[in-house]
């Protein structure tokens, strides 16, 4: 599952360059983190954790990605959302 979902991830992303060099299931959380942080974004319009991983839930199900790779991906968002409360 772990480069499978890794994979996932940088098919989620085409456009993003960071997301292009994720190489591990490490690298793909980190990046979630800081997604689901908001922390590219000015302090006065950061959305709220869980209004990020609604958002990136949402654009993982609207995705083309197969069913399984959707649910990975859903399944391991929502695992790292968890650890960062």
């Amino acid at each position: 599952m772990k480069m499978k979902t890794v994979e996932a991830f940088k098919k989620l992303w085409p456009e993003r360059l960071a997301a292009l060099s994720v190489e591990s299931e490490e690298d793909m959380r980190k990046m979630i983190v800081v997604e689901l942080n908001d922390e590219l974004t000015h302090p006065r319009v950061r959305k709220t954790k869980q209004q990020k991983l609604e958002l990136a839930v949402k654009r993982i199900e609207e995705s083309e990605l197969d069913d399984q790779e959707k649910e990975d991906l859903i399944s391991f968002y929502r695992k790292v959302a968890a650890q960062i409360d």
